[in-house]
């Protein structure tokens, strides 16, 4: 059975988000978002997956690097800062208050983020693989 298949049927209410998987700064988001998601929307997978290739590929996204951080919601794929910007307003607590940034060009905000991101390993460091999950949030994570 195709797992993209398998998955859209399987998870259909929940966006999914795709993430560096070996990056120290990049998890600690994912384990943010999952403390505040409660209702459990976001799926998470990491860049290295089969699933987020096929994703990528599927949604035509051009000049993704493990640098890039992706959401796919309502059919429609967000990178970079668009991302970022559109999982606040699924989030508990006020942090849809993050809206705001949205006033920025995003070429301005994506600047940021690409330095950020060229950054983040020797700010926060690398794991050799990608993280294992939790038995509690193992199926909020796709392959």
């Amino acid at each position: 059975m195709n797992k993209l298949l398998y998955f859209r049927g399987s998870m259909n209410n929940r966006y999914i988000i795709i993430f560096d998987g070996v990056c120290n700064f990049c998890n600690g988001a994912v384990n943010f978002i999952i403390k505040h998601d409660p209702n459990g929307v976001f799926a998470f997978t990491p860049m290295q997956s089969d699933i987020a290739q096929k994703l990528i590929a599927e949604y035509q996204v051009e000049k993704v690097g493990f640098d890039t951080f992706l959401l796919i919601k309502d059919n429609t794929c967000y990178f970079r800062t668009d991302a970022a910007i559109e999982i606040t307003k699924n989030l508990s607590g006020y942090w849809h208050l993050f809206r705001v940034f949205k006033i920025l060009p995003r070429p301005i905000r994506d600047y940021f983020y690409r330095v950020f991101a060229r950054n983040r390993y020797n700010l926060f460091g690398k794991m050799g693989s990608c993280m294992v999950p939790t038995l509690e949030v193992k199926s909020r994570f796709i392959e």
